[in-house]
């Protein structure tokens, strides 16, 4: 199975990323939590230039980590696992089931209820975290593992975009959201007429992500967007894409996705965790992601490889399979990011963000655990 060297640097920055995310998380949860607290939540509440700095992060920064998740799967379409129908079908049965039966879970418990609308958060994967964990186990993990858990996690993103553009979308401005699809055309255009400026394509996804940031549309799915306008060529290092991409990783890896964890997990830890963690919503998060996702994963894996469709990656069997599914239930990330769009009551976010991380934990541990013992035997 061939690797590029793309990939594997995209591996190392995740793998990295995932450390750096933990250790802030950590950080977080421990000041917010400590006598300085409320100052520090205060921080991330400052207003500047008529948004609080979360906001910025959220709304603005976030866009550049779409954009990367962006640029990753064109090249997986273009390129890479997803280019060959017969490569990319498992990894897409995988991540249909992995946002299906979590989503049917939390729905289960919540149904025709205020929290309905969080049937999205246990959908998302934490491709970081994910990555992270997968590359504690060292050399022994198959390459074709990683590539398949690379894959379901871009695939999982790319679903999770289309869950905030369509679900979470509540008012539109037609006029801005025109603006924004106009620019959208536009960047398509150049890309045609095979200009490749980056500084014409980064002015305008700054014009498309203004307009779409007041259209009604979430502003991070102009990253997305953008990222298919760039051009792709043949994939070499020295294309538009494959340069932007490079640039972005560390970036993301270091300074966005840790100021992310930063600013979003300064969760109060109340002393009637209990109660807290026995509401439907939490279990519902509970459940779509320790449970549901490698159920998931694994069911909707093994109907494509009964159906014929596909195949299993070299060195790879179903057990580790199952073991990728739990890893596929750390959502963190997105999942927290999909809170702060599902839910308005902040006690209820900051509830369903600590049951994010705590089942987040859970998954973690057990897909460590279960692939250790299986790529061991």
């Amino acid at each position: 199975m061939r690797t590029t060297k793309i990939f594997k640097e995209f591996f190392k920055s995740e793998k990295a990323g995932g450390i750096i995310l933990i250790v802030c998380t950590i950080i977080s949860l421990l000041i917010t939590n400590s006598t300085f607290g409320e100052n520090y939540q205060h921080i991330w509440h400052t207003n500047f230039a008529g948004h609080s700095i979360e906001h910025w992060i959220n709304d603005g920064l976030m866009t550049i980590f779409f954009l990367l998740i962006g640029l990753e799967l064109e090249r997986e379409i273009y390129h890479g696992e997803l280019s060959n129908i017969k490569d990319a079908t498992l990894p897409i049965f995988a991540a249909l089931g992995g946002m299906i039966v979590p989503a049917g879970l939390f729905l289960l418990l919540n149904f025709d209820t205020e929290t309905k609308s969080g049937a999205g958060i246990p959908m998302a994967t934490d491709i970081a975290f994910a990555l992270g964990i997968l590359s504690l186990l060292g050399k022994r993990v198959p390459i074709g593992l990683k590539i398949f858990l690379t894959a379901l996690a871009v695939i999982d993103d790319l679903g999770a975009i289309l869950i905030i553009a369509i679900f979470y979308t509540k008012t539109i401005v037609l006029s801005n959201l025109f603006l924004a699809l106009s620019a959208f055309i536009i960047l398509l255009i150049c890309n045609k007429l095979k200009i490749k400026n980056l500084i014409i394509y980064i002015i305008g996804g700054i014009t498309m992500w203004y307009f779409m940031l007041n259209s009604g549309v979430h502003a991070t799915i102009t990253g997305v967007l953008l990222a298919f306008t760039i051009p792709f060529g043949d994939g070499n290092p020295k294309t538009s894409s494959s340069i932007l991409q490079n640039f972005l990783h560390k970036p993301v890896a270091y300074i966005i996705l840790p100021l992310f964890a930063l600013a979003n997990t300064a969760i109060i830890i109340n002393s009637n965790i209990e109660e807290t963690l026995s509401q439907n919503y939490n279990i519902g998060i509970a459940l779509g992601l320790i449970i549901g996702k490698p159920l998931g994963i694994f069911l909707f894996s093994l109907l494509a490889l009964k159906m014929g469709i596909c195949k299993l990656p070299n060195h790879v069997n179903l057990k580790s399979i199952l073991g990728v599914g739990f890893l596929g239930g750390i959502g963190f990330t997105m999942s927290i990011f999909i809170t702060l769009l599902a839910f308005e009551n902040e006690t209820i976010i900051n509830n369903a963000k600590l049951m994010i991380l705590l089942s987040s934990l859970v998954s973690g541990m057990l897909g460590y655990f279960i692939l250790k013992y299986i790529i061991k035997n």
